[in-house]
């Protein structure tokens, strides 16, 4: 009690502030007797302040300053670490940064600068009937990592990538792994859910081939779509035959205009593969993308990526960005950067600090658990950086 009064008086020429000291003696010491703290307090800070300021500097430094520990967050490491250590985030530029996704975009950038590795920003935009994208989006998630001091080594838009990923189905329909489905959608579900074989699974690759081809030109949405050959009988049903390909005509997208979209299943896999991604930070709703895409690797005899998951950020008060972009749409909020909402563009117009954001997540940590959290830290943090240079006026 003594040393804590003594700095609270030094440090306030020489008056020491009951409270204050209080305060500093409960957080270092948890069990113990608070009324004899406080009818002890009393006397001692009554004392120090009985005392000049010298008397109490010199106190001070024969007992010495109590130093609070800090609460250091780790980077968690990186498992089988082998050679150059590529990591990558992959949002859909349906609308602005959130603080959800600017979360899972600062753990891969922390992770791949602590292993002088490399960052790619990978825009997944090829779901233009489910998640329409923003054409400005593009450059508003670019420039919000910037300010948060995300600085991608290298920026891939899948929606410019279709050749590359034809290439690579027409590589699967060729050694039959691959083939083409054109049954009723509720008949081939019910089929793989009751581990059944449609008899166009068994069809040779030249047949696959023309049909393929059939869905550039001739089938309509809904009509036929491109399933990977996986195991019919795992126990997950969501693993057995998955859809790499679709056709989507009724879709907007702001870039590109086609008819046959890669799934996302499908797309993620081969960039991983051509960007030379080593270790994917994956949200722990999509785990089954791991057991899907490694069918595609072990039929071309690829390397599948270290994986780590990561459970929801769950920060209350922040609307989704689905929810978001419907009430911008019926004018019930002015934009992304409505102050009313979490995304990064709002935070920074309330005027949080870039600072405050990445120290909240960092705080926060990475788990394969949802994490609920609550936004009076972020205040709180916020708050003890931009007290230090606010301006007081009377």
């Amino acid at each position: 009690i003594l040393r804590c009064a003594l700095q609270n008086a030094v440090k306030y020429d020489g008056k020491a502030s009951l409270n204050a000291v209080l305060g500093l003696v409960f957080s270092l010491e948890k069990d113990v007797d608070k009324e004899k703290i406080v009818r002890d307090a009393k006397k001692i800070v009554d004392e120090v302040n009985s005392w000049n300021l010298s008397e109490q500097k010199k106190k001070l430094d024969e007992l010495g300053e109590i130093k609070k520990k800090k609460k250091v967050a780790h980077l968690p490491d990186l498992q089988n670490v082998k050679g150059k250590v590529v990591m990558r985030f992959a949002p859909n530029p349906n609308g602005a940064l959130t603080l959800g996704h600017c979360r899972v975009a600062l753990w891969n950038w922390w992770l791949a600068k602590k292993h002088k590795g490399k960052f790619i920003l990978r825009f997944d935009d090829t779901s233009p009937e489910v998640k329409t994208p923003l054409k400005d989006a593009y450059k508003w998630i670019e420039k919000d990592l910037n300010w948060l001091g995300v600085k991608p080594d290298k920026i891939v838009i899948q929606s410019k990538r279709f050749g590359v990923y034809y290439k690579y189905a027409e590589k699967l329909i060729k050694i039959g792994k691959a083939y083409v489905d054109t049954l009723p959608s509720e008949r081939m579900r019910d089929m793989l859910w009751n581990k059944e074989i449609s008899d166009e699974r068994e069809e040779s690759p030249e047949i696959v081939m023309r049909k393929w081809k059939k869905m550039f030109t001739k089938y309509k949405d809904g009509e036929a779509v491109l399933r990977i050959k996986t195991d019919i009988m795992h126990p997950n049903p969501a693993v057995r035959d998955w859809i790499a390909f679709r056709i989507v005509r009724k879709g907007k997208h702001p870039l590109v205009k086609m008819k046959v979209w890669p799934m996302l299943n499908f797309a993620s896999a081969i960039d991983d593969y051509e960007f030379s991604v080593s270790h994917i930070l994956r949200g722990s709703d999509l785990e089954v993308s791991d057991v899907r895409q490694k069918y595609v690797y072990d039929y071309f005899k690829w390397k599948y990526p270290e994986t780590m998951h990561n459970g929801k950020f769950l920060v209350s008060g922040i609307k989704s960005t689905t929810e978001a972009s419907e009430l911008i749409k019926e004018g019930k909020l002015t934009g992304w950067d409505d102050p009313r909402l979490g995304t990064i563009m709002a935070l920074k117009r309330r005027g949080f600090q870039a600072e405050a954001i990445t120290k909240f997540v960092k705080d926060a940590g990475i788990g394969k658990n949802d994490m609920n959290v609550n936004f009076g830290s972020l205040e709180a943090i916020n708050r003890d950086i931009i007290d230090k240079k606010a301006n007081r006026y009377f």
